[in-house]
């Protein structure tokens, strides 16, 4: 059990975030592969760090999730900033628009999200994509949502973006409980 340091008690979520180990610890191993894949700790895991067993298992299902996943990232980045919106999720917001950016999600696009059902910038598939957003930020998906997927979707692709939307709010979820700060 990780105890908290003076330095960083009530700093970045209620139970204050996890001091960077400097062991040859489990957490110390996952950070030290998260910052070789190029990002910098953020505070969401800092918070997890106090369970590395469960970090660990975050990570697992997190990162295939965003990154192996068959269905295209600018339209799994719409589905997250758009469940994000929903949930009032600041920082899943700011941390997934220039993931969605960076996919190819123009920023007219994010700007319209908020209005999305009026506005002319959403092709078909990607309404279809925030509906599911929309339905399952206040509940599970309803099975006309679940169909009308089907219409630009496979299979394997209506499951990957269901869990996606799902694990999201999942995400959210728990920044809000445990008030997690933006860096």
């Amino acid at each position: 059990m990780h105890q908290v340091s003076n330095e960083s008690k009530n700093l970045g979520s209620l139970i204050g975030l996890v001091p960077m180990p400097e062991s040859d610890s489990e957490l110390n191993k996952i950070f030290k592969a998260v910052q070789a894949s190029g990002i910098e700790i953020p505070n969401l895991y800092r918070v997890l760090g106090y369970s590395p067993s469960m970090l660990r298992a975050w990570l697992d299902f997190a990162w295939p999730l965003r990154l192996n996943a068959g269905t295209p990232r600018s339209i799994r980045e719409l589905l997250i900033l758009r469940g994000a919106q929903r949930s009032r999720i600041e920082y899943e917001w700011v941390h997934h628009v220039p993931m969605a950016l960076e996919a190819g999600v123009s920023q007219e696009k994010i700007d319209a999200l908020s209005d999305w059902e009026k506005s002319n910038l959403f092709n078909p598939m990607e309404r279809s994509v925030l509906q599911l957003a929309d339905e399952m930020a206040d509940g599970p998906a309803s099975s006309s949502c679940v169909i009308a997927l089907k219409d630009y979707f496979d299979d394997p692709s209506v499951v990957e973006l269901v869990l996606t939307a799902s694990f999201y709010i999942c995400v959210g979820r728990f920044l809000q409980s445990m008030q997690v700060e933006l860096e």
